[in-house]
């Protein structure tokens, strides 16, 4: 088994500067996953004024962290699927450099996309980057292991189909249980409640974020060292640090324009009902952590906004911002499997 104490990383790291470049690049993508997906746990909390963005950003970073670390410790199953769908096997040196234009094309995706303020997925898009430069390293399909990647099919199931009707549901029931009470009152219990349910799933992002991430970074590692993609250890507790203080960065940098996308622009929302958006996500999240679903934090918290909006009315959700959502949700995989390609076959002919 590899060891990939710092002690024993850091000599590889000069010896194989490819390395040090995938880690670097790997830390990127986490800034860019802490910016994107790390902001939706606490869009609504935020939208709905219940926190305000500096504390609300606080407790993301915290529980960011707590889930990177304590949730890996217990079960490590999003991290075997995401190494298990695709084959970096043959060449390592190859391997590593395919590794590298990996992270670079989903740096670049994810940089063009927050910038137009989309709330994509940066999850889709590490998987579409490395499978595209898997496929660009094996010359062909080989480089997929279809058994593994159809779960990311049914994570999409889970964070589409059962986030909306979670949130629809969960919405129609709380709704019909508030509607006598006293406004202030319940204003002020669903409040803290969403408070809660925040913390909660940005403990589950992380968990869910950080393995996938995490795996990629330690695969280049064992690459490295010389060992075959099935040699990976469990994750040591620099690595957990380090992943997630990217994360936490990400988020307190560039989450303000995110949480406006998803909090504010699909559906104006009452605290009563950021909560149950936040808990419906936060349900589905559980249920992928559990059976190593990759799924996309992003998608299940516009989904379950979206079952929210339309328990309400139809007219209530902005269908336009909704539908340029869908389509950039349906653009990552083709566009950033598709730079990941190129920039691995690139990379791999120049280097």
């Amino acid at each position: 088994m590899p060891d990939i104490s710092f002690a024993a990383v850091l000599p590889a790291m000069m010896a194989h500067p490819a390395l040090l470049v995938v880690i670097l690049l790997s830390m990127g993508t986490l800034l860019m996953n802490g910016a994107h997906d790390a902001s939706n746990a606490i869009a609504t909390c935020v939208a709905t004024r219940s926190m305000t963005p500096l504390h609300a950003l606080i407790m993301a970073a915290i529980c960011n962290f707590l889930g990177v670390a304590l949730a890996t410790f217990i079960s490590s199953a999003v991290a075997k699927t995401m190494l298990g769908m695709v084959n970096f096997g043959g060449n390592n040196e190859a391997a590593l450099t395919a590794l590298a234009a990996a992270m670079v094309a989903i740096i670049v995706w994810g940089g063009i996309t927050w910038y137009l303020g989309l709330p994509t997925s940066q999850s889709h898009a590490l998987i579409a980057g490395i499978t595209g430069a898997a496929i660009a390293l094996q010359n062909g399909i080989d480089g997929i292991n279809f058994n593994e990647w159809v779960k990311v099919l049914w994570g999409l199931v889970v964070a589409a189909g059962l986030g909306f009707t979670l949130g629809w549901v969960l919405s129609k029931l709380i709704g019909r249980f508030c509607r006598n009470r006293d406004k202030d009152g319940a204003d002020t219990v669903f409040g803290r409640l969403q408070d809660v349910a925040a913390g909660v799933l940005a403990f589950l992002h992380g968990a869910q974020d950080g393995q996938k991430f995490m795996s990629i970074c330690v695969l280049g590692m064992v690459l490295a060292m010389g060992y075959d993609q099935s040699d990976i250890p469990s994750f040591p507790l620099w690595i957990m640090i380090l992943c997630s203080t990217c994360m936490c960065v990400g988020t307190a940098v560039g989450g303000k324009k995110i949480i406006k996308s998803v909090g504010m622009n699909i559906v104006k929302m009452e605290k009563w009902q950021g909560f149950t958006a936040t808990f419906a996500a936060s349900i589905c999240i559980a249920i992928a952590n559990a059976t190593g679903l990759p799924i996309s934090t992003t998608h299940t918290k516009t989904t379950a906004i979206m079952g929210v909006g339309t328990a309400k009315r139809a007219k209530a959700v902005n269908w336009g911002a909704a539908t340029n959502m869908v389509k950039a949700w349906i653009y990552t995989f083709p566009g950033c499997g598709i730079i990941g390609f190129v920039l691995a076959k690139l990379f791999i002919f120049l280097f």
